[in-house]
């Protein structure tokens, strides 16, 4: 391998708290070629043409009308991009999926019903399934010929999937699997053709199995009433009995977990991608709105109050989105460098995946609350008007909000965050010892005023490094202190995490405006600069308030009053004027009538 491939190969999983990024190792959505351009004006325009003009009757279940809508997305390949040519797809990398994954994601709730047919109701089978399995079921699933849908809540397990009752036993002539239990809140389920079941063979080995929709013995309940994407299927699933042939179980006996959580690393970053194709949807009605709608004789969007959360939704879809890539990438990369190890096409890209599943679940956290966010001030900038179901924006932010639960519910996922990064240095993978015994001795020194560095973006760079320091420092010191405890102390572990996912979110924004700066220079990226020096200035305060209470929470006397000391030094931020860096950003989107970064 060249030393190019090499370097740029260098961040590993969650290395990022400890190691910096160069900008030209990053990519970025400036970065995309053309083709992928092509592809994501492809489903962008899928969504305005086909989707867009049947909202209506999607959420009223029209029958039919969604399996026809995903027939038509296969057609168009938007299916089946990121599967093998061999097995139907286009075998498109995994960038160009998640590219995908953002256009399709404005469509509400075709967007659910593509996602997880295309997810977790496609890939166990392509990831873990037999030769055999693989032939018969992935060239209908990649043409949407065949819908797909995934089996693993019920009534008595949500975020413990493991903890699931649903049986499986082995007829006594050996050729059938009898499943009897119970799955509820299954997408896609009123109209899916092949479900990934999950469920226990005598009673304790935890199995994946292929089953069919007119399998005897396989029942559906009626379509669930829900808040929001009231246009996807829900429905809860019964087995009675239900007889599933040997050769339908899905990879190994008793290993069924492998499939359950590898398959959720991935879908928690296409959650992030859709749910920044639904906050650039809503930036638009947002500002559309806001441009058209006149008060005391003038449009609302010429008030700062507007003005303000205009452009505070287009800082944190631009930052979210510089993540969602820079992450993108690395998988694409790492499951490039496996295959070319000579690992199998389904291990190479779970392998990459696992690898960076902390960035996922970081991913998945932020994307979903940038979307509530933006859904939320969408509403407000609508007035009385987003709250009637006339206005697209209502039904934006009711969508919006299942996607905090969905691919492990938020808490679950900042829990995830630092117990996968310790893990990952206690296995010798990262170093964060080092660093973190680093950051103590530095607060035993004589503070670092400042240096005589102006190099573009020096202070924004020694802000990120800072910010590391003060994870290391506060994640060091309550593994530390805590130790087995630490588990169960949950509030300090999501504290730690909000402070990592604020770190990487605001880092990579950082590389992507310094990439952006030195291909197109310093004035055509000015308002790129005007959010990244916004959201780092207001990082800094969000951190410092995370950290605070993760300290107050295990420390006492000298030692916390010198970490806090030491969180006040690695949070300081220099005066900005963040409300003038708004306004231009606000004045760009008003003139444009349009989200255009």
């Amino acid at each position: 391998m060249d030393a190019t491939v090499e370097n740029k190969q260098a961040l590993k999983g969650a290395e990022f708290l400890v190691k910096e990024s160069a900008p030209e190792e990053v990519f970025t959505p400036e970065d995309f070629s053309e083709e992928q351009l092509m592809i994501k004006d492809m489903a962008d325009q899928f969504i305005v043409k086909e989707v867009t003009p049947v909202v209506e009757r999607l959420d009223k279940l029209e029958e039919g009308l969604m399996p026809s809508l995903l027939e038509k997305a296969g057609e168009q390949g938007l299916l089946g991009a990121a599967f093998p040519e061999e097995l139907g797809g286009l075998g498109k990398d995994f960038v160009t999926a998640t590219i995908i994954n953002e256009g399709l994601g404005a469509g509400h709730s075709f967007s659910v019903a593509m996602a997880a047919h295309t997810g977790i109701g496609s890939l166990p089978i392509l990831y873990f399934g037999t030769e055999e399995q693989k032939q018969k079921y992935i060239p209908k699933l990649a043409t949407g010929e065949m819908k797909g849908a995934y089996a693993l809540t019920e009534p008595g397990s949500g975020s413990d999937a493991l903890g699931a009752k649903t049986t499986a036993k082995l007829t006594d002539d050996g050729k059938y699997y009898l499943l009897n239990g119970q799955k509820i809140w299954i997408t896609n389920s009123g109209f899916a053709d092949v479900f990934t079941v999950f469920a226990k063979i005598d009673g304790d080995k935890f199995t994946g199995f292929i089953v069919d929709k007119d399998t005897p013995g396989f029942t559906l309940g009626p379509e669930e009433h829900k808040m929001g994407i009231k246009g996807s299927s829900t429905r809860q699933i019964y087995f009675q009995d239900a007889k599933v042939p040997v050769e339908n179980v899905l990879g190994v006996i008793g290993k069924g977990h492998l499939i359950a959580f590898n398959i959720l690393n991935i879908g928690r970053l296409k959650l992030c991608a859709a749910a920044l194709g639904a906050a650039k949807k809503c930036i638009n009605t947002s500002v559309n709105y806001a441009i058209t709608r006149e008060q005391f004789k003038q449009p609302i969007a010429n008030f700062g109050a507007i003005k303000h959360k205009l452009a505070e939704m287009v800082i944190r879809t631009w930052t979210s989105e510089a993540a969602l890539y820079r992450t993108a990438q690395l998988i694409d990369e790492k499951e490039k460098e496996l295959l070319a190890a000579g690992k199998p096409f389904n291990e190479a890209l779970l392998g990459a995946a696992e690898e960076y599943a902390v960035e996922c679940a970081i991913l998945k956290v932020n994307g979903s609350e940038v979307l509530d966010y933006v859904v939320d001030e969408g509403v407000q900038i609508h007035g009385g008007n987003g709250f009637s179901d006339e206005y697209i924006i209502s039904k934006a932010y009711r969508d919006s909000r299942i996607n905090r639960i969905f691919e492990g519910t938020n808490e679950i996922n900042r829990l995830l965050t630092l117990d996968m990064t310790l893990k990952r240095a206690m296995k010798g993978k990262i170093d964060l010892m080092t660093p973190a015994m680093n950051v103590m001795k530095e607060l035993m020194s004589i503070p670092d005023f400042g240096s005589d560095d102006e190099t573009p973006f020096s202070k924004e760079k020694k802000m990120i490094a800072n910010f590391k320091k003060a994870i290391l420092m506060t994640a060091g010191a309550a593994a530390q202190k805590l130790m087995a405890k630490l588990e169960g102390e949950q509030e300090v572990l999501m504290d730690i995490a909000d402070m990592a996912i604020e770190t990487f979110v605001a880092e990579s924004a950082l590389l992507r405006l310094i990439k952006l700066s030195q291909s197109k220079g310093e004035a055509a990226a000015s308002l790129e600069k005007d959010m990244v020096q916004t959201y780092i200035y207001d990082a800094a305060d969000r951190i410092n308030k995370s950290g605070k209470d993760a300290i107050n929470a295990f420390a006492e006397g000298d030692e916390q009053r010198m970490m806090l000391l030491g969180l006040k030094r690695f949070t300081k931020a220099e005066p900005f004027n963040t409300k003038d860096a708004r306004r231009r950003i606000a004045d760009k989107l008003i003139a444009e009538n349009k989200y255009i970064w």
